[in-house]
């Protein structure tokens, strides 16, 4: 079930935008700097002592969270396109407000549009920086409510958390799905995952419109095919050891299911190099106008 917080409309939108005028005539927290990424796109670079993670406001997609040995953890795609009109193959980026195919564009359109910066501060030497999207001519072509999504990054010491807040600003109620496609930077051959055992599941192999309900028995799930498999009712805590030496723990708070991927062969050219695991919420959020939804990912290293 999803929590519900109840927030006063007016208080969010005026907040938000009390950020925005304040911010757009100040500088950025000291740990924080705005840069022209790939395609001349407008990219946030988090630094701290312990590390680096790097935010692209198309999509409000994190593409890199480098830790204090310089290795990065997340993976962009090489067939990945920075033109600011297709989704960014990498990262985290968003599916909102439709998981998946559906009547509207592939995972929704909060990955083909542009987030706001409305805060930025320096918590005790981490950077912390909170994006804003909101409902426009494009998201209602397709999707015909007012909504308001605030996103907020925080590098720590040895990890990236994330919280995503998504409230009802219209006047009618709506629902959606939603999820963060984390694409891991690993070696396909030796990364599995521990923590799903007992899980309800979705797979999409072989018949990806047609899923095979089952149930995982498997303490250590690997990756030596084609997956594309949803988790429902996931546990708090999972682990991945990515291959490569390192062993991520994937915590959330109120994702209620996960989705491991990797397309396997039909991407030649990448597929041995990464893996997605992805807190998702696959059944309905309804929220009420007024109301909010709140998710939390921690990802965390040794």
């Amino acid at each position: 079930m999803a929590t519900l917080s109840l927030v006063p409309t007016s208080t969010l939108a005026s907040s938000s935008l009390g950020r925005v005028n304040r911010y757009s005539g100040m500088a950025f927290a000291s740990s924080v700097k705005e840069i022209k990424g790939d395609g001349n796109l407008p990219k946030l670079v988090l630094t701290s002592t312990h590390g680096e993670a790097e935010i692209y406001l198309f999509g409000g997609c994190v593409t890199s969270w480098k830790v204090a040995s310089g290795k990065d953890l997340l993976f962009v795609r090489p067939d990945a396109v920075f033109n600011g009109q297709k989704p960014i193959s990498g990262g985290i980026p968003h599916c909102f407000p439709q998981f998946g195919p559906g009547p509207m564009q592939q995972h929704g359109f909060a990955r083909n549009m542009n987030w706001s910066v409305v805060d930025s501060e320096n918590v005790e030497g981490n950077p912390v920086v909170t994006l804003e999207l909101k409902d426009g001519p494009y998201s209602r072509s397709m999707w015909d409510f007012s909504f308001q999504a605030l996103y907020k990054v925080t590098l720590n010491k040895s990890s990236l958390s994330t919280e995503l807040i998504i409230t009802n600003t219209d006047k009618k109620q709506f629902s959606f799905c939603t999820a963060l496609h984390t694409y891991f930077h690993a070696s396909v051959t030796g990364a599995s995952v521990k923590g799903l055992k007992g899980c309800k599941t979705l797979n999409k192999d072989p018949d990806p419109t047609n899923p095979l309900e089952g149930k995982e028995e498997r303490d250590v799930i690997t990756f030596p095919g084609f997956v594309d498999c949803i988790y429902l009712d996931a546990p708090n805590v999972l682990h991945l050891d990515n291959g490569l030496g390192d062993i991520i723990t994937v915590k959330n708070t109120n994702w209620s299911d996960t989705v491991l991927w990797n397309p396997y062969q039909q991407m030649e050219a990448c597929y041995r190099d990464f893996v997605c695991v992805e807190n998702a919420k696959i059944g309905k959020v309804q929220l009420e106008p007024e109301q909010s939804w709140t998710a939390i990912q921690h990802l965390s290293i040794d």
